[in-house]
């Protein structure tokens, strides 16, 4: 081991030794060309040097620029002038440098200065070039193949200068670089033409501030940026100062490359969705982040930053930020939170499934740690032309209160299905299939989270679904139709189920038309006829008893027939009589009798036979109709604005007979005879189809003569606007009068029907007001039963014969609602405006008809008033001119304060008879009142500020019932919510501080109190 360390250490001297003796000759040999006693030079040029302008120095300028080296090179000598001496040149292929004062020689570089005390003799330099032998150097370097680009860089500038010595092109002012789809734009760029890339910066403006920030875009890409230096060859890019928006939000970062494929590699980035990108009031920093354009953000560690202070604690070790705008499969992430009743939650977490081009799937669900939980899927289709639709499905289990405690604990389970299928109608003209399914449990409503907070589909108590498909033909005018019909009462629970529901429908025909008419049209072709058929299977039970019914013994069928056959003619040319026939029947496929109960001490329903029974009837009318006008022209004394008043009259009678279809041998109706609980014998008649659908025939034969009376009432002015013609409008005093009257001459009392009226003022061209009544036209009397309860009658006596007048009202109601703006406001002071200064102008004129001196050509006209209002619009709106900037000003400068509010109402009122309150001193029934209210708006006082109110109000109460509250205020990229109910059985309030972005929506702070039915919610 020794011994081998020993020789290795001898074998370095030597190879020492060897290395300093090879120096030192080398020193020598160099020295002895500089000392000979013949003077022998050897000089070692560079052919390809160049000068400023790019030429090949010749050797007349060399020696005004004297650079003498020696190499150790291989040399050759040569004869050059009378003397012969030896000369050494060597040919290099060194590129030159960009330095006129350099040249390089093989890996040997020496500035002249530094060789300028070296004497140089002028016989060492030959004469003329062509007695110099050239040898290339046996070290030369293959030439680089010059860069060669794949289309034309195009360029446009204010200003430019071209470099040709360093191969550079400086811009100046707004400049535009383009090759190929990429586009850059700055106020001062270069390009080097040697290595294709190109270099852009931002500028400084008089002040000092930076301005023009470079702007790259390609194809759907586009940043600016501080700087930036762009390779066309490689496509890579290395930006500083970047910034860009990448879906609702803004990345910049201090440094950044670009990739070939529009990828970006940021350090040092910031995310945010505030738009004041120099200083955000949030973001997320951002520390390294590849970011890949119009797609997403995928980050390292990362922390938020809020107003300038980092949020270590609210850190992510990596992030990932979507922004594809096209449907993508992924996961849902959920939102977190506390409820007071359901405890801390996640909710609407899941998956998303983009299935195809034309349907998708979303499954999401909540859990909450008291028990509570809910899932719900949802799906959206559509084929472009053919139809759309959409399909969700929801079940939500909900657990309130404690167990331990008795009756407070509560565990409901709802579900609901919505389903929206629409066609297109161009697809398919005889085929219709359509879709409207808003099916839910009562309790739904009040156990979603998605509806409880909403007060108009929480207080809904009514839903409808229904689906249909309808075929027509074109050979024949039939239309056939099926559907399936649910209605809900959310209120009691109940179903209304027609399941399925059949209908077929015959349009009108002329049997007995000719196809080939000749002469006048005789009266039997004008006789038409149609036909209309129902089946109906129905239901109306509980929601919680549907799927224990039976189908025979609990559903409810049957089906129907119309056939109506009708003419019409004129009679002297102004009446016009139109006889008709309607034939009805009904198939039934149940029939219930009726007996004395004697434990109840009532006639119940006894026994349900099934079977088909068919009962018909049928009818006959007659009635005629024409119109009348009558005329009434104003007298002069009222003026001669109003021209006319028209009153149209459109009287009719009509007549119609229905035999009796009572008759014990047809079996629609029967006598049940029995003794009451007293002993007492009676009698009642019924019909044992009285619980079908579809109704039973009138028990009684009717001949009945009604009256009808429509009324229409305008007026015809003269429009002063109109300056040219003779103008007219007309206005509408009555839109709409209408009564009418029935007597039936086969009635044996009561023969009078009661008057039906209906009234329409159109107050103005948006805005009618509708009223409807019905007039009693017989009196009332009444008896007092065994238990001293009043029992009212009515009794076959007219009130016109009794001084009671017509009728009296037994009910009437109607319903309007409006909307409040600022824009109404503005309306309405225009036309005071309007009133105001018509009274002024006509003031004005007549001062001037008044007086006769003739005015001064030579004094100038005054300004019009246009023009003096144009000038004094113009003022505040010239820039610089305006204190308030961009801000509408009024007429005289100032500021105007733009103050939205919107203010809506629902008014509904019924009038009539209280059934339970009888007046035994008037004989007649008191008036009962009811009335609602309802009433929302909103408020916004400044810019960013808003509120909003709903409220209803119930009159019989005398209190607002329910009440919604709403502060809104605009935080720039954050938006702070709070409302509040202050009152109901939904008490609670909600408080949301968060980012406005939808993408950051989970980034926010709320605090809520979950109704209980007002028993422990005690926040206030």
């Amino acid at each position: 081991m020794y011994s081998r360390c020993r020789f290795c250490s001898v074998k370095l001297f030597f190879l020492w030794m060897a290395l300093l003796l090879f120096a030192v000759s080398c020193k020598t040999r160099t020295t002895s060309l500089h000392t000979s006693t013949e003077p022998s030079y050897e000089t070692v040029v560079d052919t390809l040097v160049t000068d400023r302008a790019g030429d090949t120095l010749s050797l007349d300028k060399r020696e005004e620029q004297p650079t003498s080296v020696t190499d150790s090179v291989q040399m050759t000598s040569i004869k050059s002038g009378e003397e012969k001496r030896r000369e050494i040149i060597v040919s290099d292929s060194v590129p030159p440098s960009d330095t006129p004062d350099v040249i390089q020689q093989d890996s040997i570089t020496q500035t002249s200065n530094e060789l300028i005390e070296e004497k140089v003799a002028p016989e060492a330099i030959a004469s003329t070039t062509e007695e110099v032998e050239v040898v290339e150097d046996s070290l030369q370097t293959a030439t680089e193949e010059p860069i060669v680009l794949e289309d034309i860089v195009n360029f446009s500038a204010q200003d430019s200068v071209v470099l040709l010595g360093q191969n550079k092109v400086y811009f100046f002012g707004p400049s535009k670089v383009s090759y190929q789809r990429m586009n850059l734009e700055s106020n001062f760029m270069y390009i080097n033409t040697d290595s294709s890339q190109v270099y852009a910066q931002y500028t400084l403006d008089e002040e000092g501030h930076p301005m023009a920030y470079p702007t790259f875009s390609e194809g759907d890409q586009k940043f600016e940026s501080k700087t930036m230096l762009y390779n066309f060859r490689t496509e890579k890019g290395y930006i500083t100062g970047a910034l860009t928006q990448q879906g609702e939000g803004f990345l910049t970062s201090e440094e950044s490359m670009r990739m070939p494929d529009n990828t970006m590699f940021v350090k040092g980035g910031r995310y945010t969705t505030c738009d004041n990108h120099d200083d955000p009031h949030f973001y997320i920093r951002l520390t390294r982040a590849k970011v890949v354009p119009e797609k997403n953000i995928v980050t390292g560690p990362a922390y938020m930053v809020m107003g300038g202070v980092p949020l270590y604690l609210i850190g992510l070790p990596f992030g990932f930020f979507p922004f594809n705008e096209k449907r993508t499969s992924g996961i849902i992430l959920p939102s977190y939170g506390d409820e007071l009743d359901r405890g801390f939650y996640f909710r609407g977490g899941g998956f998303y499934y983009a299935i195809n081009d034309y349907v998708d799937l979303k499954v999401v669900g909540d859990i909450y740690t008291l028990g509570s939980w809910g899932v719900s899927a949802s799906s959206n289709y559509v084929r472009r032309y053919k139809y759309s639709g959409n399909v969700n499905v929801s079940f939500v289990s909900t657990v309130r209160g404690d167990k331990k405690i008795p009756g407070d604990y509560s565990n409901s389970k709802d579900f609901s299905i919505n389903w929206s299928h629409t066609q297109d109608r161009k697809v398919d003209p005889l085929r219709t299939f359509s879709a409207s399914v808003n099916f839910s449990t009562s309790s739904y409503n009040h156990n979603s989270i998605n509806t409880m907070y909403n007060p108009d589909v929480r207080a809904q108590n009514t839903k409808g679904s229904s689906i249909s498909y309808s075929r027509r033909f074109n050979s024949i005018p039939l239309n056939i139709t099926a559907a399936m019909n649910i209605d809900q009462r959310s209120s009691d629970s109940t179903l209304s189920v027609s399941l399925p529901n059949l209908s077929v429908s015959l349009s009108t025909i002329y049997p007995f038309k000719r196809k080939k008419r000749v002469g006048k049209e005789r009266w039997y072709e004008k006789i038409s006829l149609s036909y209309s058929g129902s089946f109906r299977n129905n239901i109306v039970t509980k929601e919680d008893k549907i799927l224990q019914s039976n189908l025979i013994r609990d559903w409810n069928n049957g089906m129907q027939h119309r056939i109506p056959v009708s003419a019409s003619f004129d009679l002297f040319d102004y009446i016009k009589v139109t006889p008709s026939f309607n034939y009805n029947a009904r198939w039934y496929t149940r029939k219930i009798g009726r007996r004395w109960d004697d434990a109840t001490g009532r006639v119940i329903d006894a026994d349900t036979t099934f079977g088909f029974y068919h009962i018909h009837d049928y009818s006959a009318s007659l009635s005629t109709s024409t119109t009348l006008y009558g005329f009434f022209k104003p007298w002069k004394i009222f003026g001669d604005k109003v021209q006319m008043i028209r009153h149209r009259v459109t009287p009719s009678v009509s007549f119609s007979y229905t035999p009796d279809f009572g008759d014990p041998s047809l079996g629609y109706y029967k006598k049940l005879h029995y003794k009451d609980k007293n002993g007492v014998d009676r009698e009642e008649i019924y019909s044992p189809f009285r619980r079908n659908m579809f109704g039973v025939p009138g028990r009684d034969k009717s001949g009945y003569i009604n009256f009808n009376f429509a009324n229409n009432l305008e007026m015809k002015l003269r429009d002063n606007r109109d300056t040219v013609g003779e103008g007219f409008k007309k206005i509408s005093l009555i839109d709409q009068f209408d009564w009418n009257i029935g007597y039936n001459m086969m009635a044996d009392s009561f023969k009078w029907t009661n008057i039906n009226a209906t009234l329409a003022l159109r107050l103005s061209e948006k805005f009618v007001l509708r009223l409807n009544g019905t007039f009693d036209t017989y009196l009332y009397d009444y008896s007092i039963d065994e238990s001293g309860r009043v029992i009212p009658r009515r009794v076959d006596k007219l009130r016109i014969f009794n001084g009671k007048g017509f009728g009296r009202l037994i009910g009437t109601g109607t319903g309007f609602s409006y909307t409040f703006n600022n824009q109404t406001g503005k309306k309405i002071a225009a036309f005071i405006d309007k009133l105001l200064n018509k009274n002024k102008e006509e003031e004005v004129t007549s001062d001037m008809s008044n007086k006769t001196d003739t005015p001064d050509s030579n004094q100038p006209a005054l300004p019009s008033k246009e023009a003096v209002d144009k000038s004094s619009r113009s003022f505040g709106r010239r820039g610089s001119s305006s204190p308030f900037g961009d801000q509408e000003v009024d007429d005289d400068g100032y500021l105007v304060w733009n103050f939205p509010w919107n203010f809506s109402f629902n008014y509904s009122m019924n009038l009539g008879y209280d059934h339970a309150n009888f007046d035994i001193h008037k004989k007649e029934y008191r008036y009962k009142l009811t009335h609602n209210l309802s009433f929302r708006g909103d408020i916004k006082p400044t810019k960013n500020w808003a509120f909003m109110f709903d409220a209803n109000y119930n009159f019989d109460l005398k209190k607002v019932t329910n009440m919604t509250i709403s502060v809104t205020r605009d935080l720039h990229c954050w938006q702070l919510t709070a409302s509040i109910i202050p009152i109901g059985y939904y008490k609670s309030y909600s408080v949301t501080i968060g980012v406005k972005s939808s993408l950051l929506k989970d980034l926010k702070y709320q605090q809520t109190s979950i109704y209980t039915g007002g028993a422990r919610n005690t926040w206030y």
